[in-house]
């Protein structure tokens, strides 16, 4: 039996190998350009100020910062933030070393902007951690929020052969180690009441890589990777391939 998870996922001592294992390889890099192309998309971007909640190297932080936001960045692991501050140099932001639970703390708001990816499947509460987020919304505000996707963690399994481990219903991650699988991975129609209950409303959902993390070549070429993005951006929010994307990109307003 699955030992009980008891606490938050936080990335100490996990700099490089998010650096260099994910984000120097096609997943990382596809990942970052369909998000940022889905943000572009749905959310309209006026230079407002952001908050970056879990923004690990800040890659999404310096994207925005380049586009004129003055942002506000939260990443609890010391060595993503120096490196986030590394990379943001000279920019207008502003960093703290501290989770979702933190923000009340450092940055109040109400924040008219803010992105928390890849962050609630690393809770024990991802439920209470988007009441939180609700909460810190200004009315008139955009919430950019992706979460890994269960139903894609569950699919892959089973193109690998792990066809017990799916039968077990047993895909959540330990949290132990080095391994990247979430903790919490989370479901289309969960993740759509919560943001309901609290108060907000899905305007757009975008499927990240829903046919890269498929393919049988691990690193796809150059050539590969350019039809394959299109084909990604294509088909990103038709039925039924946006919902077996490795990642789950909501576009959330709160009504004013």
């Amino acid at each position: 039996m699955k030992e009980r998870i008891t606490t938050d996922r936080h990335f100490n001592g996990m700099a490089e190998k998010f650096e260099h294992a994910l984000y120097n390889h096609s997943r990382g890099r596809l990942r970052l350009a369909l998000l940022t192309r889905a943000i572009e998309a749905s959310i309209p971007l006026t230079g407002q100020p952001l908050v970056d909640v879990g923004a690990g190297l800040g890659q999404m932080a310096h994207w925005a910062a380049e586009k004129g936001h003055p942002v506000t960045l939260l990443e609890p692991a010391e060595e993503m933030l120096a490196a986030a501050r590394a990379r943001l140099a000279g920019h207008d932001v502003r960093f703290y070393q501290r989770d979702l639970q933190g923000l009340c703390d450092v940055a109040p708001g109400p924040w008219s902007l803010m992105f928390c990816h890849a962050v609630l499947e690393w809770l024990i509460d991802p439920e209470a951690a988007v009441h939180r987020l609700a909460e810190k919304l200004a009315p008139g505000g955009w919430l950019s929020l992706m979460v890994f996707n269960e139903d894609a963690l569950r699919f892959s399994n089973v193109v690998k052969g792990n066809l017990q481990k799916v039968l077990d219903d047993q895909l959540a991650g330990f949290g132990k180690r080095k391994r990247l699988t979430p903790i919490s991975p989370l479901r289309h129609d969960e993740v759509v009441r919560w943001l309901n209950e609290a108060g907000l409303e899905v305007r757009a959902v975008t499927g990240i890589r829903v046919f890269h993390d498929y393919l049988r070549e691990r690193d796809p070429d150059e050539a590969t990777l350019e039809r394959l993005f299109e084909l990604e951006h294509r088909y990103c929010r038709q039925e039924p391939y946006w919902r077996l994307g490795r990642y789950l990109h909501y576009s959330v307003y709160r009504p004013s």
